[in-house]
């Protein structure tokens, strides 16, 4: 992790109230200045590259995605995470997949992983009693509903906290994607 680095990210505000006790015991973006969120691509491009083509382009490419609603009621783990899975997954999807395909050279996690899944993390680097714990307290007080209607780019400073830089619509443009993939009035 390194400054310049950048994530397009979905903030989630209404999810805070949940999972932001939670949060901020077991997740450490939440002290990095991160709100309650789900990534649609980190890292992206260094902050050295964002000029105004790129930004230009990501503003044009967001807003070919129709805004969604989204919700919150399920708990997911990954071998050291916990999250909160969202319903549904495929505007989430659909988003890093088309800004991984115009930007091939910022592959999701690094290119880490086969498959990226769509979630809002809770909590990392916990023992299995404390995620036991966290889902119990999760499961009683969700679901969280959400309309989703911009992404966020964030930059990492020298401090390693992040500071958002910048909005981008959803649904900007006509004839933008559903979260099924399809033109909408396709």
């Amino acid at each position: 992790m390194a400054a310049g680095e950048t994530a397009l990210i979905v903030k989630l505000p209404e999810a805070e109230p949940l999972v932001g006790p939670w949060r901020d015991r077991y997740d450490s973006s939440a002290a990095a200045g991160v709100p309650a969120h789900v990534t649609v691509l980190y890292p992206f491009l260094p902050e050295s590259r964002l000029d105004p083509d790129v930004l230009n382009a990501l503003d044009e490419l967001i807003g070919a995605h129709a805004p969604f609603e989204v919700r919150f009621a399920h708990c997911g783990r990954f071998p050291d995470v916990l999250y909160l899975a969202p319903d549904p997954d495929l505007p989430f999807r659909a988003l890093t997949e088309a800004v991984a395909a115009r930007w091939p050279e910022a592959p999701p996690h690094g290119g880490q992983f086969d498959d990226v899944v769509p979630h809002l993390t809770v909590a990392h680097g916990q023992d299995p009693a404390t995620y036991d714990t966290i889902e119990a307290a999760l499961s009683s007080a969700a679901p969280v509903s959400a309309r989703v209607t911009t992404v966020h780019l964030f930059v990492r400073d020298a401090a390693e906290h992040w500071h958002e830089r910048r909005p981008f619509a959803l649904g900007r443009r006509p004839g933008y994607v559903s979260g099924a993939g399809r033109a909408v009035g396709e």
